[in-house]
């Protein structure tokens, strides 16, 4: 466990680069909410505050106040232990409370947490304080792709950061990373923290393969769409296909065909596609599709995380071929935070790595991201294994 000081400077560090994530926004960006997946800004400041409230400061500062006590109902995500709450889809219709009473909620809490912890050491809390920061480091993330969502959804295209930088190139060679068969070590196996996700230290045995040391490029994705990979049915799943027929999917999202060049919408604005930056922002469909297209297949997430040491990641979260399942011997835990990853072991595939959006000590090479087949709004990519 993290000493109690540092811990705590971990934790205002990290309160304050939630903040700074929403400076370069007008007060009119807090609230938009383009779609059901998309939070609005000042629900994601709202949520990572309540989650210290909820779990830490109301069962455990005996002399706290609740701030509001609407919040919890305004600003639960989807902890049904904890009672009712607004429905997912009605978060842009929140015109209060408004931004400035979301900031003084911040602030108190942060201060409340900071006595809190200033007086007690129990590692039940300290425990409890370092998954609400990776809570909020997770919602960072969410909250810079929700603004980029929101921005890239408004015609003016408006730029949000000359300096962020989303499209790194991969400098090094590309070439094929050979591993034997056998049996290897999965999960994680450390005091460091992790999700219960990631637990349940366990034995695979894999077959040989061949996986890329490099990640796929735009000059790539884009060869695949000039041979008509978006119109040959034979490369989709059944379900895929169906999700480019019904939405007209016919490129990465945010990107634009204008006079015969690809563009695509950045946090610098509209800007001219560089061909040997990672793809992103395509859905497990496409990346599938994208695979079969060119003889090769997604690594599971036990052939990513045995090989990771040979190859440099974190520039997009990678697609991989397996369901999001227990480890063995998974168990939840008790009460409400049990609901944090458990329930949602259906119907969603494993991404590995990180992305550019990622937050700094925020991912490991057992972290297990997840996310349905159809979405793209994430920094998400992929590589190739034969």
């Amino acid at each position: 466990m993290i000493l109690t000081d540092s811990l705590l400077d971990f934790f205002l560090e990290t309160r304050k680069h939630t903040e700074t994530l929403c400076e370069p926004l007008e007060i009119e960006d807090y609230v938009v909410q383009p779609i059901i997946d998309v939070s609005p800004p000042k629900w994601h400041l709202g949520h990572s505050t309540w989650f210290f409230e909820q779990f830490i400061l109301e069962p455990h500062a005996t002399s706290y106040r609740v701030f509001d006590t609407d919040f919890s109902f305004v600003f639960n995500s989807y902890y049904e232990t904890v009672g009712k709450r607004v429905v997912r889809s009605d978060r842009g219709n929140l015109s209060r409370p408004s931004v400035q009473k979301v900031y003084e909620y911040r602030d108190y809490v942060t201060k409340a947490i900071k006595s809190l912890f200033q007086e007690k050491n129990d590692p039940e809390l300290l425990n409890l304080l370092e998954i609400g920061i990776h809570h909020e480091k997770q919602h960072q993330e969410l909250l810079l792709t929700d603004i980029k969502y929101i921005l890239g959804n408004n015609p003016l295209l408006p730029i949000y950061s000359d300096t962020f930088k989303e499209h790194p190139v991969e400098k090094h060679v590309q070439d094929w990373v050979s591993l034997e068969e056998g049996v290897y070590d999965i999960g994680h196996n450390s005091e460091t923290f992790s999700y219960d996700n990631e637990l349940g230290r366990h034995k695979v045995y894999l077959h040989a393969y061949s996986i890329a040391n490099k990640l796929v490029t735009n000059k790539e994705y884009i060869e695949f769409i000039t041979a008509g990979g978006y119109q040959k049915f034979d490369l989709w799943h059944a379900e895929g296909w169906d999700w480019v027929q019904q939405n007209g999917i016919e490129s990465p999202l945010y990107w634009h065909r204008i006079d015969g060049n690809w563009q695509h919408y950045t946090l610098k604005g509209l800007q001219p596609i560089h061909p040997e930056s990672p793809v992103t922002h395509i859905s497990y469909f496409e990346a599938f599709a994208f695979a079969q297209w060119k003889g090769c297949r997604l690594p599971t997430e036990f052939e990513w995380e045995a090989a990771q040491q040979y190859f440099p990641w974190g520039s997009r979260w990678e697609w991989t071929e397996s369901a999001y399942l227990p480890y063995p011997n998974y168990t939840k835990a008790d009460g409400a935070l049990g609901e944090y990853n458990g329930k949602f072991m259906v119907n969603q595939k494993v991404l590995r790595g990180g992305s550019v959006a990622t937050p700094i000590n925020h991912t490991r090479p057992t972290y297990r991201n997840f996310f349905q087949t159809d979405l793209r709004w994430q920094y998400t990519g992929l590589r190739l294994v034969k």
